[in-house]
């Protein structure tokens, strides 16, 4: 069985390779808000990690993965990614639900069954929330065509393509306000304090510029 300090390994090296995925630099404040721990508790584990070779932590303050530390968390990340797609294809779990249950499941999966979940449903699949194993990275995503909700034109129909799922909160209020996976909107306008107002089946709804970030969309027709 593994030990606690492991699994807190496991979750910040999570929480720094998805970070970088998805273009963020990683400093120590940031991952106590991401995993609701303490300032000083994140000092410590980053220096645990730094001692055991999993990160490099440079002048510029930024924490960044060794090769080691990479490799192990994508051991991780896979494990999440598989059983999100378990709780969603076979269980039928929402997909806004997913991946808090994955947080917590993630840590006990065997070789053994994460094998069985390979042999089930194959690595390459996207998650509930469009994601592959690892979010895509910025660049990634705009050579695809795909931009930022936040960015999208006015008047523009648009397709939701993924979601960043680290916020769970984030993720029920968009599924609230109609913003699924695979959902259709209309971009109407984008207003002076950085909000934008836009239509989707539950009706119009403004989103903030940090939520509309988080969006990605395919713009389906010209605005």
């Amino acid at each position: 069985m593994k030990t606690a300090i492991t699994v807190s390994k496991e979750d910040y090296l999570k929480a720094i390779l998805e970070a970088e995925s998805e273009g963020q630099s990683v400093q120590p404040v940031t991952l106590a808000h991401w995993l609701h721990v303490s300032p000083p508790a994140v000092t410590m584990a980053i220096k645990r990690l730094k001692r055991d070779g999993y990160v490099e932590v440079k002048t510029d303050g930024i924490v960044r993965l060794t090769s080691k530390g990479k490799k192990t968390a994508c051991k991780t990340a896979l494990r999440h990614h598989l059983i999100e797609r378990m709780l969603a294809e076979i269980f039928g779990m929402e997909w806004y639900q997913v991946h808090d249950e994955a947080e917590r499941l993630e840590h006990a999966v065997s070789p053994e069954f994460e094998a069985k979940l390979i042999e089930k449903l194959g690595e390459r699949g996207t998650c509930p929330h469009g994601n592959s194993v690892l979010p895509e990275s910025p660049t990634r995503r705009r050579k695809q065509g795909l931009v930022p909700l936040s960015e999208a034109e006015e008047g523009a129909e648009c397709t939701v393509t993924s979601l960043y799922e680290r916020d769970p909160k984030l993720l029920r209020f968009l599924h609230g306000a109609g913003i699924d996976p695979q959902s259709s909107l209309r971009v109407i306008t984008h207003n002076y304090d950085e909000t934008i107002l836009i239509e989707t089946d539950h009706g119009k709804v403004t989103l903030g510029r940090p939520a509309a970030e988080k969006v990605w969309v395919k713009q389906t027709s010209p605005a």
